[in-house]
C-alpha cells in the first residue's frame, strides 16, 4: 500500500507538481486572501488583545461540539448579529468554510434532487456532493443560456451552487441573471461568498439586495476578515435543519469563542474602516492600468495571469521570487492543461511602486 502510494507521489514530483509544506515566506505579499491587510493589523490586533484581557475565558477550549458542550452565549450572539448585518433571518456559525458547504450540500438535497454547480465551483462543494444522494450536474462557467438548458429538462427539486467571486480567475458571477433564473424554475440557489466579502461591502448578495433570491449563502472569515471560520445565511428551519441532520456540524467539536468574538469584532472593524476597501480598489484599478493580459474582473482582487505551460509558470515564478515577488502559482492537473496561471492578489497595503514593478517584472518575462 506504502509503495502504491510513494509511486503516485513520484509521478507527481518528475511532472514537477508535487505539493509541499512551506514556511510563509519574506517578500511582498501578492498570493494571500488577507485583502484588506486584518490578518495582521495593529489596531484590530490591540481591539482583540484587550477584549481577552476583559475575559481569559475567551481562550478556553469548547469541550465539545454545540449540540453537547461546545455552544456559548458569545457564539449564540455572533450568530444573531452576522445575520442581522446580512439581512437574512438566521446564521449557523462553522469552524470552516470547506466545512460549512460540506454541512449545506451534504444535508440538504436527497437523493430525489438535483444539484447544479458552476463547473468552477470549489472543491469542496464537489467533495460534498459525493457525501449526498444527489444527482450532480456542471453548467457552463458563468453562462446562464448553458444552466437554463439544464433546468428545463429538469422535473425534480434543484438546488444552484455558484461562487460570487471566482477564486481561480478572478471574475464575477452573473448573479442578478442566475437568480432571477432560480426563481424562474423553482431552484434553490446557495452562493458562496467567500471572496467577496470584505472586498464589495458585506458582499454580493447584499449590495444587490438578492437576500430573498438566495436560498443560502457562504460567508468565510479567513480572508478579507484576516480572521478563520465560516457562517451560511439562511431561513430559521433550513439553520434547524442543519443542526438536526448535518453531520459535519454535529460531529464537529466547536471553536473557541475567542474565533466568534474576532469574527464579529472583524465586522464592526469594517465599518470603521471603509477606507481599507477603498485602496484595494484603488490597487486594482493601477494594477489594471498596466495592460497586463487576463481573463479577471476590473473589480476583483485577483488578477489571473495565463501561462499555459507548468514549467514555463514554474520559471515565471521563481524570477518573481527572486526579485522578492511572492505569488502563487496554479499548475495542471489543478486547472485544465492550458489555462495554467500565475494567481495574484492585491491588497490594501501594496504600493503603487510595488504594483508597477510587479507587472513589469511580468511582462519583461513574458
Amino acid at each position: 500500500m506504502l509503495k502504491k502510494f510513494q509511486d503516485a507521489l513520484d509521478k507527481r514530483k518528475e511532472a514537477g507538481i508535487l505539493r509541499t509544506l512551506k514556511s510563509k515566506s519574506a517578500g511582498i505579499d501578492f498570493y494571500s486572501n488577507d485583502y484588506l491587510g486584518l490578518a495582521g493589523n495593529d489596531e484590530l490586533q490591540a481591539q482583540l488583545l484587550l477584549k481577552v484581557q476583559e475575559n481569559p475565558k475567551l481562550l478556553s477550549g469548547s469541550s465539545g461540539s454545540r449540540l453537547i458542550s461546545g455552544n456559548s452565549n458569545t457564539t449564540d450572539e455572533t450568530e444573531k448579529y452576522i445575520a442581522e448585518q446580512h439581512q437574512y433571518p438566521s446564521a449557523l456559525l462553522f469552524s470552516s468554510g470547506y466545512n460549512a458547504n460540506l454541512a449545506l450540500f451534504s444535508t440538504l438535497p436527497d437523493r430525489h434532487d438535483t444539484i447544479i454547480v458552476d463547473e468552477q465551483i470549489h472543491r469542496s462543494v464537489h467533495d460534498a456532493c459525493r457525501m449526498s444522494h444527489a444527482r450532480k450536474l456542471k453548467f457552463r462557467h458563468n453562462d446562464p443560456e448553458d444552466l437554463e438548458s439544464i433546468l428545463k429538462k429538469q422535473t425534480g427539486p434543484c438546488y444552484i451552487a455558484i461562487e460570487s467571486l471566482y477564486s481561480m480567475d478572478g471574475d464575477l458571477a452573473p448573479l442578478q441573471e442566475i437568480a432571477a433564473l432560480a426563481k424562474r424554475y423553482n431552484a434553490a440557489l446557495i452562493v458562496d461568498e467567500a471572496h467577496a466579502f470584505g472586498i464589495f461591502g458585506y458582499g454580493l448578495i447584499e449590495k444587490y439586495q438578492l437576500q430573498k433570491d438566495v436560498f443560502a449563502v457562504v460567508m468565510t472569515y479567513g480572508k478579507a476578515l484576516g480572521a478563520h471560520g465560516a457562517a451560511i445565511l439562511c431561513d430559521e428551519t433550513v439553520k434547524s435543519y442543519l443542526v438536526n441532520f448535518a453531520s459535519p456540524f454535529i460531529y464537529t467539536t466547536a471553536a473557541q469563542d475567542f474565533l466568534w468574538m474576532a469574527i464579529k469584532t472583524g465586522y464592526e472593524f469594517l465599518k470603521q474602516k471603509p477606507e481599507l476597501s477603498e485602496k484595494l480598489h484603488q490597487n486594482i484599478e493601477i494594477f489594471r492600468n498596466q495592460d497586463i493580459e487576463t481573463p479577471s474582473s476590473e473589480l476583483s482582487p485577483i488578477q489571473a495571469v495565463l501561462v499555459p505551460d507548468n514549467q514555463q509558470l514554474r520559471s515565471l515564478q521563481k524570477g518573481l521570487s527572486d526579485h522578492n515577488f511572492l505569488t502563487y502559482a496554479v499548475y495542471s492537473p489543478t486547472v485544465k492543461a492550458g489555462t495554467e496561471r500565475l494567481r495574484i492578489c492585491l491588497h490594501s497595503f501594496n504600493t503603487e511602486k510595488e504594483i508597477i514593478e510587479l507587472t513589469e517584472s511580468i511582462k519583461a518575462f513574458l
